[in-house]
């Protein structure tokens, strides 16, 4: 017994650091470890949040939308107000009815002998040139814009509504992924502490495990607080008031073919609500050139006047009399008014030609990158599903009996875990990012692109991860 002892304890004597920092992690490992039990007991309190289970549709989300949002309802009240102005713009001014007493006698308030008689006048302007006409032209043509711009409201506002959707639906994904891959650290973590206790792991490795879970406990309260910020601004969508309401949103289907670039030009120029409003501005600011112009001819004045009174003082008989009058205003100031007013008129002709000009720009542009980003969206997601998330689950699962084999080490193995994590969350990311770039061009276009009382996609989202099958 005393030979087996004395070479343990003469490498006892050769190495007294080593025993030193072994006692030391030891003991650091028994210290921390209820803090460590702690910390994991409140990362699982987070993480376990309830689930939603009020699923939403999206062409669910845009009916209501349409039914409650303000600024819809105030761009519609504005194009019926805007209508309602059409039908008085083509009616001359109103008459004027005077009724006078003339000459009468203070005061005692008496008609005069001869001069005092009552008096009814009726006047009338009667504008000439084809200036009613044209009026009502542009009356109708702002009639017109508005409405065209009430429309527009709709479609922005379900633009937004849809943009908000499909963030809330790629939070949802990320986080269903994001507390799946928390419990497959924590049976990783319980695989390095089994390892560790039989002598075939390293501390460290354990260590390690509990700080990723404490990450990932992290991105998950993070990614609730940005789920309950996009349901915020749903409810804001919908005026509604409700913050305790939870939403599970459901993918549409998504088109299996993309329109030519070319044709949603097309679409854009005869169908987009903006761009017929500024048709039908430039359309106005015509039209009320053609007026200004014709503001410099003098508008007529048309009267008709009844008048009567005494004869004779003597005499109880009646006078009655009648007259016609007929004037005109005098443009004496037209070189400071009427020309000024063709001047103002003409600028705001070419700024109507100008903004309509670079809306169809704008538009051009934006449906470029809106179909630039379909298309990074639907090829990187292809990409995702039968190339990067296959090998990357694979060199996971290798990586992890590799590590049980004690050919790999736990950095590896961990990383390539949180690898598959991240392209399983950027898969949703981009299936939203399809969603997104199909409602921007929904609203350049103003045409339904998608059936958004859809269910499901032709996409089928790859890699899953498995925490039951670690032991």
């Amino acid at each position: 017994m005393q030979s087996s002892r004395r070479p343990f304890a003469g490498r006892v004597r050769q190495f007294p650091g080593a025993v030193r920092v072994l006692s030391l992690a030891t003991l650091l490992g028994i210290a921390i470890a209820p803090r460590l039990a702690r910390a994991q007991s409140l990362a699982d309190t987070r993480v376990q949040a309830a689930t939603p289970t009020n699923s939403i549709r999206l062409g669910d989300l845009y009916d209501e939308v349409r039914r409650a949002n303000p600024a819809i309802a105030a761009a519609q009240a504005f194009a019926r107000a805007a209508q309602a102005r059409v039908a008085g713009a083509s009616r001359p001014p109103d008459p004027q009815l005077q009724l006078g007493f003339m000459n009468y006698a203070l005061p005692s308030l008496a008609p005069m002998e001869t001069l005092g008689m009552t008096q009814l006048q009726l006047m009338q302007v009667v504008p000439v040139g084809g200036k009613l006409t044209l009026g009502r032209q542009v009356a109708g043509a702002q009639a017109s814009a508005a409405d065209r711009r009430a429309q527009d409201s709709w479609w922005e506002a379900r633009t937004r509504a849809a943009m908000a959707f499909y963030d809330l639906y790629a939070t949802d994904r990320q986080l269903e992924v994001a507390r799946e891959t928390y419990r497959l650290l924590q049976d990783i973590a319980r695989t390095a502490e089994a390892m560790y206790r039989v002598g075939s792991g390293r501390q460290a490795d354990v260590l390690r495990a509990n700080v990723e879970i404490a990450r990932m406990a992290e991105d998950t309260v993070r990614m609730q607080a940005m789920r309950r910020s996009m349901i915020a601004r749903l409810d804001a969508l919908r005026d509604r008031d409700d913050v305790s309401a939870s939403y599970l949103p459901v993918l549409p289907r998504f088109p299996d073919r993309m329109p030519a670039e070319a044709s949603l030009d097309s679409i854009s120029a005869n169908n987009r609500s903006m761009i017929q409003a500024g048709v039908d501005d430039l359309r106005a600011a015509g039209a009320a050139a053609r007026l200004a112009r014709r503001e410099i001819i003098p508008d007529l004045q048309v009267g008709v006047q009844y008048a009567q009174r005494r004869s004779t003082m003597e005499s109880s008989a009646t006078e009655r009399m009648a007259s016609v009058m007929i004037g005109a205003s005098i443009p004496i100031f037209a070189r400071s008014r009427q020309l000024k007013m063709r001047d103002e008129a003409d600028a705001m002709s070419q700024m109507a030609r100008a903004e309509l000009a670079a809306m169809r720009a704008d538009t051009r542009g934006k449906i470029g990158e809106a179909y630039a980003g379909l298309n990074r969206a639907r090829d990187l997601a292809r990409l995702y599903r039968t190339t990067v998330l296959p090998q990357a689950e694979a060199t996971a699962s290798s990586a992890l009996s590799a590590y049980r084999a004690g050919s790999v080490d736990f950095m590896t193995l961990l990383d390539n875990q949180m690898t598959v994590n991240r392209y399983r969350q950027d898969l949703y990311v981009l299936e939203a990012d399809e969603g997104k770039a199909w409602a921007e061009l929904e609203m350049l276009t103003g045409r339904q692109l998608i059936d958004a009382s859809s269910v499901g996609n032709n996409h089928e989202s790859g890699g899953t991860l498995r925490p039951g099958g670690i032991q």
